[in-house]
Parts: C-alpha cells; sequence; structure tokens
C-alpha cells in the first residue's frame, strides 16, 4: 500500500477515534448543560476555538501543529523521523491502532488514545508516559478534594438545592463558555500529538488546511450525535448538566492540563487526568451533602478507574500484539 495513502489513511482514522473518545473528556459537561441550545452553535464556538489553537500552534513551532509533543525536548516521537514514511515498516499495520480504538470506544470504555496510538510509534517511551498520566490523575482527584470539600462547598449545595435564576443565566453562561474555551485549548495542545503522529511533523499549508477541515467535520458529526457512549461517564455524575457546577469543573480540568503542559513534553493521558477529577469531585460532593460517600458511588467511581486499567492493558498488550506480528 502506497505510503502516503497509509499517512491519511492513518490520520483520518486517528482523528475520527481521538475526535470520538476524547473530546467529549472535555467539552462533556459543555453539551451537558447546553442541550437546550442548537448544536450547531456549540460546534461553531468549539470549532473556532480549535482552528485558532491549531493555526497558532503551527505558526509558533514553524509547522509542528503537536506544540512539540513529537519533536524536541522530551518529544515522544524519535526526532530522526520527521516524515512518518521514513519510519522503517511503516505500512498498513499502523492503521490497526485507531481501528480497534474505534471499536473499544464503541463499549463506553474510556481508552486513552495517547497509549494506543502514540506508544505503536515509539514504545521506548511508554513508562515516562504511564508516569506522567498516573501523576496527572492522582493531581486531578487530590485538586477536586479540596476544590469541592473546602471551597466551592456551600456554591456545591447550593447549585444542587435550587436551580439558577433567570436573571443570573447570561452571567453563568459566560463563565461557563469562557472556561470551556480554556481548558479546550489546553486539551487541544496535549491531544494533537495523537493525530499528526501520522502526518510529517511540520505540515505545509495545504496539508494543515486539508487536516483542519477533516478535523472540524468530524467534530460537528460528534456534537450532531450529542457525544456517544463516553457521555454516560459524564451524565452520571452529580450535577454535571448544571451550568454552574460545569463552569467549576472545566476550569479546574483546564487548569491541571496547564499545569501538566507547561512541565515537559512528553504527551500525557489526558483521560486519566480527567476521570480523576470527576472521581475526586463526586467524593466530596457526596461528603459534603450527606456526610458519607455511599457505596454506590465508590463502586460507580471504582468502576471507571477499573475501565481506565483495563483500557491501559488492552492498549498495551494489542500495541505489542501487532508489532509482534506485522513489524
Amino acid at each position: 500500500m502506497d505510503p502516503m495513502i497509509i499517512m491519511w489513511l492513518g490520520f483520518i482514522l486517528a482523528a475520527y477515534s481521538v475526535v470520538g473518545n476524547d473530546v467529549i473528556q472535555t467539552l462533556g459537561t459543555f453539551l451537558a448543560s447546553n442541550e437546550n441550545k442548537p448544536w450547531y452553535v456549540l460546534w461553531l464556538f468549539a470549532a473556532s476555538i480549535m482552528t485558532a489553537t491549531l493555526v497558532y500552534g503551527w505558526y509558533q513551532y514553524d509547522g509542528d501543529v503537536s506544540y512539540q509533543r513529537l519533536l524536541g525536548d522530551g518529544g515522544f516521537a524519535d526526532p530522526k523521523y520527521v516524515d512518518p514514511r521514513e519510519i522503517p515498516g511503516f505500512g498498513w499495520a499502523y492503521v490497526l491502532p485507531p481501528l480497534v480504538l474505534m471499536v473499544i470506544t464503541r463499549f463506553g470504555i474510556p481508552v486513552s488514545t495517547s497509549f494506543l496510538i502514540l506508544t505503536f510509534f515509539n514504545p521506548k517511551n511508554l513508562e515516562n508516559m504511564v508516569i506522567k498520566s498516573m501523576t496527572g490523575y492522582l493531581v486531578a482527584f487530590g485538586t477536586a478534594i479540596v476544590l469541592y470539600i473546602f471551597i466551592t462547598k456551600s456554591l456545591e449545595k447550593k447549585f444542587v438545592a435550587s436551580p439558577l435564576k433567570e436573571e443570573n443565566k447570561t452571567w453563568w453562561t459566560v463563565a461557563q463558555w469562557s472556561s470551556t474555551g480554556f481548558l479546550w485549548t489546553q486539551w487541544l495542545a496535549q491531544d494533537f500529538a495523537n493525530i499528526y503522529v501520522y502526518l510529517p511533523r511540520k505540515v505545509d499549508g495545504m496539508t494543515l488546511t486539508i487536516s483542519m477541515a477533516i478535523l472540524l467535520a468530524m467534530l460537528a458529526y460528534i456534537f450532531y450525535s450529542k457525544g456517544g457512549a463516553i457521555q454516560k461517564i459524564v451524565k452520571a455524575k452529580t450535577n454535571t448538566e448544571d451550568i454552574r457546577s460545569a463552569t467549576f469543573i472545566d476550569l479546574s480540568y483546564g487548569i491541571v492540563l496547564y499545569f501538566f503542559k507547561e512541565l515537559n513534553n512528553i504527551p500525557m493521558s489526558t483521560t486519566w487526568v480527567f476521570l480523576g477529577l470527576l472521581a475526586g469531585r463526586e467524593i466530596a460532593l457526596r461528603y459534603n451533602l450527606e456526610k458519607r460517600v455511599p457505596k454506590e458511588t465508590l463502586k460507580d467511581l471504582g468502576m471507571d478507574l477499573a475501565k481506565v486499567f483495563f483500557g491501559l492493558a488492552i492498549s498495551i498488550a494489542l500495541v505489542f500484539l501487532i508489532r509482534f506480528l506485522t513489524i
């Protein structure tokens, strides 16, 4: 198969897999708390930010839209292979990881695209990425515990007990959309690497335009379908459909991602950060509201965490199995 075809087919499949699986971790609360608005309005908001973030990264890093996650100090991919077609054995096997991810996502399992796709390109840096991702989960979990037990205790009780007043809706809408925009930029800077690993490290203007059109089309589909299976994890958590609660979730998630983005260039699993934040928030809220954490809540959070570890195990096993059988 022509390496050019493999390169673009891999990009399209990775884009669909990443958008379908990971985007909901970032925009899930945004979708849940704005279900009364037309999907295309929400898409235009997210699409404009995606376009700006992509173009900025391309300009700022001289064509490297991965924000140096794939090239440079701490970059995941081997710097000597600036074009994936130069990788020895680059063939049809490289399109299998996103295909597997598409299948797993259909079952609502929050698999990390970073582990499944990026590990296939460079297994040597798996350990560093796992360590950073686990650290991200713990930091997000601890941040949520502190935030929701001590800082927003009275606010969240109020949010749960009383609906948002009509005169305050405009202010909270601006606050929530602003926090979502900040979070969305931080997530994109992390996860562009999972998609653009299939294209040359420095893309030209035409490649940028074509790839951006593909991403925006897939993003439109996700908004039209209201999130898909992964969205169920978001909706199962306490009061995530309240625009006020969603504002604090998005802001805290964005701050944690910003911290790790600035820490180093090693890619990480934003899936783990997202679930760590939701888990800490759920425990804190239940404790504040009921002075205890119900067993059902712990069981639910345990299942989410089990899915993460299951996804990690499946990702690693599949990556090495496919590489062993085909490369």
